[in-house]
This record gives C-alpha cells, sequence and structure tokens, in this order.
C-alpha cells in the first residue's frame, strides 16, 4: 500500500488519503515539542505526501490546532483533508501546568466538556479561529461515551440528543461549513448507538479495531459499512504495545494481552514482518476503512512509519495468524504478496 492512494467517503463529499496525520504529539503529548520541531514535522508530513490531518482543541489545549493551521495557511486550502473536534470549550485558565492532563507544554486553556447546540457551534467558530483557516473539513464529536465520562455520561448524551448537539452538526453539514461529521472515540459501543440518532459520515475510531482487537468487527465495522460511515483507523499500535512499548489502552497490559502480543511477535520473525507494519496495515483490509491517523513527533519518526505502512507482507502471513487464532477469522485480509 502507498501512502498517496486516496479513499472516498460513502456520501461522496471528500476523498481523503489512506495515511494520515495525527496531531496530538505536535501538542506536546507526554513530551514537549519545540515550535520548531512542530514545524518541522509538520513539513515532512507535507513533503511525504501527506494530505489528511487530524487535531482536537483538547491537543495541547488550543497548541495543535495553532500549529497545524499555520502550518497549512502555507499550502493552498484545496489540497489537503483537515479534521478536528468539538465537544470541549477552552476558557482561559491560569492554573494550567506543564503536565496537565498529559500536555508537556499545554496553553493556558482549560477544557471543558459542553455537547450541547450552542457548545458545538461556538467550539466549531473557536477551532476556525485558532486554526486562521477559512474551513473545516471534518467535524468529529470528541470523546463521548460511557467509558470516558462514566456516571456522567447520560448527561453528555442528552446534550448531543436532547439538547441540540447533533442537530448543530446536521445544520453545518447541510449548509456546507463542513463537509462531514462524526466521532472521535475510543469506545466502539457509542458509535453504534450515535448511528440511531444522527447520520454519521466518518468516525475516527482509536484502539477498537486493529491487529491486536478485533471485538468491535461483526457488531460495528460491518455495519459501518452497511449504512456508509466510513472508519478512520486510530491507535493502531494500542498506546505502544504493538510498537515496542509497553502500554495498552493507555494504561499497563494485562496479562492475557502481553501473551498475545508475544505470540504475534513469534509470527511476525518467522515472516520477516516487522510488528508495527503488520498493525498500520492490517485494518486497512476491511472495506470500511477509509484513512489511518498515525501521530508522530519527529520526522525520523514520521518516516519509520511511512516505511511499516509501505512494506510488502506476504499473504501467508496473514493467514498464518488466523490458523494461529491471532485475529479474528472474519476479518478482512490484506492483499500480501505472494
Amino acid at each position: 500500500m502507498n501512502i498517496s492512494e486516496k479513499r472516498s467517503l460513502a456520501n461522496g463529499s471528500l476523498e481523503m488519503g489512506v495515511f494520515g496525520l495525527g496531531c496530538a504529539q505536535v501538542g506536546g503529548l507526554y513530551q514537549a515539542v519545540s515550535s520548531g520541531e512542530a514545524t518541522q514535522t509538520l513539513q515532512a508530513a507535507w513533503d511525504s505526501g501527506i494530505r489528511y490531518f487530524d487535531t482536537a482543541p483538547f491537543y495541547g489545549y488550543g497548541l495543535s490546532e495553532r500549529r497545524v493551521g499555520t502550518a497549512l495557511a502555507e499550502h493552498p486550502r484545496a489540497e489537503f483533508v483537515l479534521s478536528t473536534k468539538v465537544g470541549r470549550l477552552l476558557r482561559a485558565d491560569e492554573t494550567v501546568r506543564q503536565g496537565d492532563e498529559g500536555w508537556a507544554n499545554p496553553l493556558p486553556f482549560r477544557p471543558m466538556y459542553d455537547y450541547g447546540y450552542d457548545a458545538i457551534m461556538r467550539a466549531y467558530e473557536d477551532s476556525l479561529q485558532r486554526l486562521g483557516l477559512s474551513r473545516i473539513d471534518i467535524l468529529y464529536v470528541h470523546d463521548i461515551g460511557r467509558l470516558t465520562h462514566g456516571e456522567r455520561h447520560d448527561i453528555h448524551w442528552q446534550q448531543l440528543t436532547r439538547g441540540g448537539g447533533f442537530r448543530a452538526l446536521e445544520s453545518l453539514r447541510k449548509d456546507g461549513a463542513i463537509a462531514a461529521v462524526g466521532l472521535g472515540v475510543n469506545e466502539w459501543e457509542v458509535v453504534r448507538d450515535s448511528m440511531n440518532e444522527c447520520q454519521l459520515d466518518c468516525t475516527l475510531l482509536a484502539g477498537r479495531y486493529t491487529l491486536l482487537e478485533q471485538q468491535s468487527l461483526k457488531p460495528l465495522m460491518n455495519e459501518c459499512l452497511a449504512q456508509g460511515n466510513a472508519i478512520v483507523v486510530g491507535g493502531v499500535f494500542n498506546s505502544g504495545i504493538l510498537a515496542g512499548g509497553k502500554h495498552f489502552d493507555y494504561g499497563e497490559a494485562p496479562p492475557a494481552v502481553i501473551a498475545k502480543v508475544e505470540a504475534l511477535k513469534i509470527a511476525c520473525e518467522e515472516f520477516g514482518v516487522p510488528l508495527p507494519a503488520a498493525a498500520l496495515q492490517f485494518p486497512m483490509a476491511h472495506s470500511a476503512v477509509v484513512s489511518c491517523v498515525v501521530g508522530t513527533r519527529t520526522p525520523q519518526q514520521l518516516k519509520r512509519s511511512i516505511e511499516w505502512f509501505e512494506q510488502a507482507i506476504p499473504e501467508a502471513f496473514w493467514e498464518a495468524l488466523v490458523e494461529r487464532e491471532l485475529i479474528d477469522a472474519e476479518a478482512p485480509l490484506p492483499q500480501g504478496v505472494l
């Protein structure tokens, strides 16, 4: 697979590159990134042919959007696809400190959850101003879900439904202000629930359809294909454990996950396939998937991820994973080399 390939949303409103840049890390996720370093990474992405960029107000409390907008302003607007997110409003707050919620150098604004009609409209306008751009292509509802919000989930869900959050997104889409709406979440169940409330064009689903985890395959992925809700895959390394790290789902990996990763590593070694390459390529085989967003902190990391994404992997490798019950037998497999 080549990063220059493109796939279209079912509604025909957008054509997206199969490889996109996730911009949380240029907003200082876990480690400080200087303005110069962020600019270099964003320019390296453009020079590599990447034309899809995903950001959010939450990333660095506005820092990522500012940096992404500044970098992309140098290029013709029609040549790239940009997504950001709604569901949080940023309020000026001098108590913000380095390390808050994992952001190494956040701007002095405190994110406040609000999924209501007025908040969605305000968040959209605020993002335009931070980006310094005239248009956002995709708006994702960020971090909605019962696992994310716990006992407050019902409150936020009511804001999205009865409170008009989904209606605001539909209005922006109808007016042509944005091309597509969806969710940006780590939980597949809330995607299914949302599809009963709003016509979603695409969903950024992080960590829930990966080489390591396919529980969402039959309940969600196939239904998304049927209803035209395209999937942008995020979190393909499951918080790093599929790329040499130790974390899974933003925390310590449980024994069962560690054991499965070890089994995947053995298969990779037998076929001479880097585990991160397999992790990047596996979800792209599903027909519901249009793109994969990968976060990176440096041009060097980006170059390595692109090499993994484009590396040839033999069909026998994927077949071996099925035989060893390491991936779901009903999961579509990448078209490997013979």
